[in-house]
């Protein structure tokens, strides 16, 4: 556990990506191959659920520190984070630090479901009693399910690839889809060692970057497909071993939310892989990304729920015929291969190619592209005919040109501070716009779009400008105003406006403008009727 705890505290001191790979490359070359399978666990976010109540867990800790809960409350809303909160109260023992591997302590919080509260409750604080502060703070994100840090998978990837001398693209695509730490090691996963036969799995997905600039500096139009970009959930369907898998972008299996499409594993042939956007679908064309929402999460889908959200998928990639990875062909290439397969399927309305934009100049798609949303799209993807299909977000081949998002202007009036580094600032704030009686109704979160000199100058204003406390939260006076932008807008019931926004964050800060000059709900209802 002091090597990954060590490993933990340097990666979270430095912003340097080149430091970061360094770090991981080194714990990657030095840890057991145990621990690297549980690290590696950990860096991709498959955090084992021990079945903790946190509300416990703070008890314990008050307790174990010697104060009152009031003041753990109100320490724990200034460091802005449970596990080093705790880190910090817990007294220490004359033991610094244990030895103890990770895989050892991920053992020993296996152990918790099957214990009772009292036995939950020693066996935690054994824990607290071996560790140091620094380790105790790694084990308290281990327990409760928290464990973020700052690295992405790609730089993890990275790492892993230099420390084993291994082609990055092969790493990225092995450490995809269902693997479990406690059934697989190191050596079969990473090294290719032993069996794997994990029909599951499926590819990196290639990521586009947002044009820059004019969509005409792309060069020759002839080089260029242009699609509709769809809004809907980016996906993977794979049909090998006579089964279906569909995996969203996340790393989310979720073949059974889709009942919809399991109909394609009496169509496709044996070792496909398709890559597209599920979408809710009816009287030939997609439906908005609200009514899908409607359905994400739902445990158990009604036939009511499928009946007003049903789905359909829209294929704009393959990238494996009779079990071959074939990303290594242009793009030009795999759309001819898929529109044979799609040719070769009996007609209907769940399966469907997304269908390609003629044109020869580039003003012809600058005319189309502010009718995006009238055809339930949020711009266009535009794919050079000769490239293959990458890992990740690689400049150059693959470019997202979206339509500017819509917005509203609104007023500040709660806010509550930040995590890590930013345990200190108020960051996370809420928005509203004017309601027909002349009040402010809250009907967004944002916490995106500032420049660390306005976060800090919009604290400054938060911290002396506070009307009443709830807890971490804070009312604001209603004076700062700031452009809001969002991508999609629908009906909410959940919502004191009766509006929810989709990705809604900062575009701007409007010092021009004062409080009573912000949007109203009017406008936002006005946005929904145009949009609906």
């Amino acid at each position: 556990m002091k090597q990954f705890a060590e490993l933990f505290m340097n990666l979270d001191r430095t912003n340097k990506t080149n430091a970061k790979v360094e770090l991981m490359k080194n714990y990657f070359l030095t840890a057991s191959d145990e621990d690297k399978l549980w690290a590696l666990t950990l860096f991709t976010g498959r955090r084992p659920s021990f079945k903790v109540n946190r509300t416990q867990v703070k008890e314990w800790a008050a307790e174990e520190a010697g104060i009152p809960m009031w003041l753990f409350q109100e320490s724990y809303h200034s460091v802005g984070d449970l596990g080093e909160t705790i880190s910090l109260l817990l007294p220490r023992s004359p033991i610094q630090g244990s030895d103890k591997s990770l895989t050892e302590w991920f053992h020993y919080l296996n152990m918790l479901p099957g214990m009772t509260d009292i036995e939950k409750h020693d066996h935690i604080i054994q824990a607290w009693m071996q560790l140091s502060q620094h380790e105790t703070f790694v084990f308290n994100k281990l327990l409760m399910g928290s464990f973020r840090i700052g690295v992405s998978q790609t730089l993890v990837v990275r790492a892993l690839a230099e420390a084993t001398e291994t082609d990055s693209n092969i790493i990225a695509h092995r450490v995809m889809g269902q693997w479990d730490p406690l059934k697989t090691t190191f050596e079969t996963l990473i090294l290719d060692k032993g069996e794997d036969d994990n029909a599951s799995r499926p590819y990196p997905f290639f990521l586009a970057y947002p044009v820059e600039g004019d969509v005409s500096g792309l060069g020759n139009p002839e080089d260029w497909f242009a699609e509709w970009k769809w809004d809907g959930i980016r996906s993977q369907i794979i049909f090998r071993n006579g089964e279906l898998f569909i995996w969203t972008r996340g790393e989310e299996l979720s073949t059974e939310k889709f009942p919809e499409l399991h109909f394609l594993s009496s169509v496709l042939p044996e070792g496909t892989v398709l890559d597209g956007e599920i979408v809710s679908y009816t009287d030939n064309r997609p439906m908005p990304f609200s009514v899908l929402q409607t359905r994400i999460g739902r445990k158990n889908l009604s036939k009511k729920a499928l009946q007003e959200a049903p789905v359909a998928f829209i294929a704009y990639d393959i990238l494996e015929i009779d079990r071959k990875d074939i990303r290594s062909l242009t793009q030009q290439e795999r759309r001819t291969q898929l529109e044979l397969l799609h040719q070769s399927m009996p007609a209907q309305p769940f399966f469907l190619l997304s269908p390609l934009i003629g044109f020869k100049e580039w003003n012809e798609l600058h005319d189309l592209h502010p009718l995006s949303r009238q055809n339930a799209a949020e711009g266009f993807m535009i794919k050079r005919k000769n490239s293959t299909y990458q890992v990740g977000r690689k400049k150059g081949d693959w470019w997202k040109w979206k339509i500017n998002p819509l917005s509203v202007d609104a007023v500040l009036i709660y806010a509550q501070k930040g995590s890590g580094r930013r345990a200190e600032l108020f960051t996370d704030y809420t928005f509203a716009v004017w309601g027909d009686d002349g009040k402010l109704i809250p009907f967004a979160k944002a916490y995106s779009g500032l420049t660390d000199v306005e976060i800090g100058q919009v604290d400054y204003f938060i911290k002396r400008n506070v009307l009443e406390k709830f807890g971490p939260v804070r009312t604001v006076k209603p004076e700062l105003v700031f452009e809001i932008g969002f991508e999609g807008i629908n009906e909410s019931s959940r919502h004191k406006s009766g509006i929810a926004v989709r990705f809604p964050r900062i575009l701007r800060w409007r010092k021009d403008k004062k409080a009573e000059e912000a949007d109203t709900l009017e406008n936002l209802k006005g946005i929904l009727e145009t949009y609906r």
